[in-house]
């Protein structure tokens, strides 16, 4: 049930994607200095021996001195590769490089791919097994059943690292959460409850199996495959696995053994649940049909016939999605952090009762503003959504002290709350609020225009913008974009709104509007109807401020400034408040901010002090907690210098405003930034490191933006227009069409404005 909905990619956008760059999804990144001779004799010869003489006195002091301790192998032979069967080994890397990214991305875990060539279960089992020295944990994935189960079930009993097919236990751990509150909503208990699995593959069997750990009684659950019930003494297509449920009964087809079932799991083919079926259930039906992509029954069909069933799909265009990605990573989180020897019953029910109180928790106000996580527990919301940031907190937590309290933890966690408190620190917030965004934005689809059509990166970002249902791509271009569209495998172009200066019925009335605007600035209306023809930024902007679209994105035919200029005959800025712009560096677990590197060439006191107060301000729609600092090559006063004023008298602006964060200056920006220097600086009033830094003019602001992107480490977004009167968006003129888009969703989600 991992990240499926009706997300829609091209082929050409995904191969470019996986390419684009450094092919692949992930790379190797050393951990200490490899600069000089010095850092690599230590790293390598001779200072290695030390470590390894360690080791081999003391193996669990591996998990001291080697990434042992943090390091997931993600495994697969590629015979069940997602819904598309078996490909092989080979085709199957693609797939579990991402499983390698989604374990780093939500919960800091490293992991590496690894495919094995084969189909023959005792030469996979003994090839995992010797790897046991490398890793800190084994995640199985992709193997199709029943050799899964006898691959798991032996390296479980051989190896003392944990082990975990996710394609089985992950749907059954997300499932039980959904399940424990379904029915605490309809009044049920579990133990009286009756289910109906339909589907008898890995997680199938999973799912089957953490029901009855929770409290299902077994002669309660009916398990269905594609021949029928599994009852006591069928012999036909049957095996050790589906034998363990087989039970007494007298139905023999789906359609007799839902009469009267309080649940339906669903793990096998679209439309294998029908709205007949789902009226002969008994009331308030829960129904979780997680056939991927498609459910066993649309939730409409079923609400049709049943308004007050409860259900859940994979897909993420429906309440209560069943994804994987909720429980996987968190789950090897807190096994590993406890040096787990296996990932236990007792730790997948831990998981799953606490994804389940996740759910029906109040979410806290700030986390709804930052992240769009707006939902409250009931019917709609049985599952948390996969991007609350409170999920690496809380499953870790649970999944540890289960091991603990289970006795597979080799090193037991002492004070909870400072772990707790960690495994907070561990990610950076304004990642979940990126990825939120874009939910945010298919939540409330708006019009974005594209005014330079004529570009493929441009229409590249167009059509990706629209087949992921974030809104509505409104085109500025020539008359051949719809032929272009179609050589980039668009099947119908004419379903793209295209505009063009040439045949435009508006544009009498934009050179009315702007030749209003502009005569007494020295403009002639020839010189307006030139611009409104021939500037396609003009133009653009004139579409924008008539309402034919909510969001312009524009800027990678032309400089920044040029650009600026060109809208900024058009539209004005915000009232009261003054244009700038924002460089956006995303690390791994922290986040910076940069104003104002695109606008203002030297800004004044209260200018700095506005672009201050409105940088925390998307400091925090970004899910940071603000500190600024304002920079300079002195700090307070040291050394003197003839350009200071205008920074103090930004701190001195900020005096009077009671803002509510947190700020200092001048300072420079190793004193904002390193906390080793505020010991020398202890009146400081920054509690930590700076995340929003102000600069003191363009000069320096938009010098230290484009030497970060082209030499730093991190992901830089940017920049970003803040303050225009419209949402106007001006890319670099570098931007790669996912660059484009994600300007577009963070205007239209309203996080950049």
């Amino acid at each position: 049930m991992e990240m499926a909905e009706r997300l829609q990619v091209s082929e050409r956008e995904a191969l470019d994607f996986h390419s684009s760059g450094r092919p692949g999804k992930i790379e190797i990144i050393a951990t200490k200095p490899m600069a000089t001779q010095r850092d690599l004799a230590l790293a390598y010869s001779p200072g290695v021996a030390v470590p390894v003489k360690a080791i081999a006195a003391d193996p669990d002091t591996a998990y001291d001195y080697t990434a042992k301790g943090n390091l997931v192998a993600v495994i697969s032979n590629g015979t069940a590769i997602l819904g598309l069967g078996n490909l092989g080994a080979l085709a199957s890397k693609p797939v579990m490089e991402g499983k390698a990214v989604l374990f780093k991305r939500f919960a800091d875990v490293d992991s590496i791919d690894l495919e094995l060539a084969t189909e023959d279960v005792d030469r996979f089992i003994d090839a995992v097994e010797l790897m046991e020295p490398s890793f800190g944990g084994i995640n199985l994935e992709d193997i199709k059943a029943p050799e899964c189960f006898v691959i798991e079930q032996t390296l479980r009993e051989r190896m003392n690292i944990p082990v975990f097919h996710d394609d089985q236990h992950g749907t059954a751990i997300i499932s039980a959460a959904g399940l424990i509150n379904a029915c605490y909503l309809t009044g049920r208990e579990l133990s009286d409850i009756r289910i109906v699995v339909n589907g008898a593959g890995a997680a199938s069997i999973s799912c089957t199996e953490l029901a009855k750990a929770l409290g299902v009684k077994p002669n309660n659950v009916t398990l269905c495959d594609s021949k029928g019930v599994i009852y006591r003494g069928r012999t036909e297509g049957m095996n050790q696995w589906k034998s363990a449920h087989a039970v007494e009964t007298s139905a023999r087809t789906l359609d007799e053994a839902i009469e009267g079932a309080d649940v339906f799991y669903g793990l096998s083919v679209a439309g294998a649940l029908t709205p007949a079926m789902v009226k002969k259930m008994a009331p308030k039906p829960i129904i979780f049909a997680m056939a991927n992509p498609d459910p066993e029954i649309l939730p409409e069909d079923a609400l049709a016939v049943v308004p007050d069933a409860i259900i859940a799909t994979g897909r993420s265009d429906y309440p209560n999605q069943v994804n994987n990605v909720i429980g996987f990573p968190f789950i090897f989180r807190g096994a590993l952090d406890v040096r787990a020897t296996t990932i236990n019953e007792e730790m997948k029910l831990a998981a799953a009762h606490a994804i389940a109180a996740l759910a029906r928790q109040q979410v806290p106000e700030e986390v709804a503003a930052a992240y769009g996580v707006a939902h409250r527990f009931g019917p709609d919301y049985i599952i948390p959504a996969p991007f609350d940031p409170r999920l690496i907190e809380m499953i870790p937590v649970a999944v540890a002290q289960a091991a603990m309290d289970s006795g597979v933890a080799r090193k037991p966690i002492e004070d909870m709350e400072a772990y707790r408190e960690s495994l907070r620190g561990r990610l950076n917030p304004t990642t979940s609020v990126l990825t939120s965004a874009y939910e945010q934005a298919r939540a409330r689809p708006r019009r974005v225009l594209f005014a330079e059509a004529e570009e493929e990166v441009v229409l590249r970002a167009a059509i990706a913008f629209k087949d992921g249902g974030y809104g509505i791509p409104v085109l500025v271009g020539i008359d051949d974009v719809h032929d272009r569209l179609a050589k980039l495998g668009v099947e119908d172009p004419s379903g793209y709104e295209l505009h063009n200066s040439r045949h435009s019925p508006l544009v009498p009335r934009m050179v009315e509007t702007l030749y209003d605007k502009l005569k007494r600035k020295g403009f002639l209306r020839r010189d307006v109807e030139r611009m409104v023809n021939r500037d396609r930024n003009i133009f653009g902007a004139l579409l924008l401020a008539m309402g034919e679209a909510d969001v312009m994105v524009t800027g990678v035919t032309r400089h920044f400034r040029q650009t600026l200029d060109e809208v900024r005959r058009v539209i004005d800025p915000a009232p009261g408040h003054t244009p700038f712009g924002i460089h956006l560096l995303v690390g791994r677990n922290h986040s910076v901010f940069l104003a104002d590197t695109t606008v203002n060439e030297r800004p004044s006191a209260e200018q700095l002090a506005d672009i201050a107060e409105q940088t925390a301000a998307v400091a925090r729609r970004m899910g940071q907690e603000p500190r600024v600092a304002f920079l300079s090559y002195s700090t307070f006063g040291n050394p003197a210098g003839e350009w200071l004023d205008n920074i103090r008298g930004a701190v001195q602006v900020l005096d009077t405003r009671n803002v509510g964060f947190e700020y200092e200056g001048e300072v420079s920006a190793d004193v904002a930034l390193n906390p080793a220097m505020k010991r020398y600086y202890p009146f400081s009033r920054l509690s930590g490191p700076a995340n929003v830094l102000i600069m003191p003019g363009l000069q320096s602001a938009n010098i230290s933006a484009k030497l970060l992107k082209e030499l730093g480490g991190e992901a830089v977004i940017g920049p970003t227009l803040v303050n225009m009167g419209h949402p106007v968006q001006i890319a670099s003129m570098t931007s790669s069409a996912s660059d484009l888009v994600t300007l577009a969703v963070l205007a239209a989600a309203g996080i950049a404005r």
